[in-house]
């Protein structure tokens, strides 16, 4: 028996309630049913990086975290924009993937979901391009006052919105294919 390709999703926020957390959870609902979908919840647990560490034995949380990455078919990464840049939690992420190959030419989606975001859009692709990131055209979706876009729950009302987040889905699914 074939075993379902898998979708990591990465937050940069960690708070529960933030509008990237509600976009990953409402995502999950245009991904079909072949995919598994893991929104993975572990950032703040990774250590402050330091190379010293990155060795044949990298802490605990960052191996199970590549690990889960290299399990993956597929990645979406969405983040808010935290002084017009990519939240530390998520950078400090990024950057424990610098000497591994963990998102080498793996597929990525990137959503930014915040109240502006295009300094944050900007800034998460080019880490992603240092990593040699496949994140092409169709793949990316900046949904600025994404807030105010969201019912309580974190569904998207907006049809643009919606018919956006579907587009980037099968984009990347297609790429996974």
């Amino acid at each position: 028996m074939e075993s379902n390709k898998v979708i990591v999703a990465l937050s940069g926020s960690i708070r529960d309630n933030s509008s990237t957390q509600k976009s990953l959870k409402s995502l999950g609902s245009y991904i079909p049913n072949e995919f598994d979908y893991i929104i993975y919840d572990g950032l703040q647990k990774l250590p402050h990086f330091n190379p010293e560490l990155d060795g044949e034995t990298p802490p605990l949380e960052v191996q199970s975290f590549r690990a889960l990455l290299d399990k993956a078919d597929g990645v979406v990464i969405c983040t808010p924009e935290y002084i017009k840049g990519v939240p530390g939690v998520l950078k400090n992420a990024l950057e424990w993937l610098v000497s591994s190959a963990n998102l080498y030419t793996k597929p990525v989606a990137v959503i930014t979901s915040s109240g502006g975001g295009e300094n944050a859009h900007q800034a998460l692709q080019l880490n992603l391009s240092m990593l040699n990131v496949d994140v092409s055209e169709g793949r990316t979706l900046l949904i600025s006052g994404a807030n105010s876009k969201q019912s309580e729950n974190g569904e998207f009302a907006n049809h643009e919105v919606v018919q956006s987040l579907k587009d980037l889905i099968s984009n990347l699914i297609e790429q996974i294919k």
